[in-house]
């Protein structure tokens, strides 16, 4: 919630899926994380698991 939200602030479009609710989401979460973390971060094809607050 902390990274949609420092994202929205920063004027980036946010766009969240809830992985618990669309089990497709969750194949492509894992896909792209490697495992089950989050938050998963797409931004122009980069991939960045995790968020620390910057």
């Amino acid at each position: 919630m902390r990274a949609r939200e420092d994202f929205a602030r920063k004027g980036y479009e946010v766009e969240y899926h809830d992985v618990t609710a669309d089990p497709s989401r969750k194949d492509e979460m894992i896909k792209l994380s490697g495992g089950r973390q989050v938050p998963v971060i797409v931004e122009e094809g980069k991939v960045t698991v995790g968020y620390g607050g910057t």
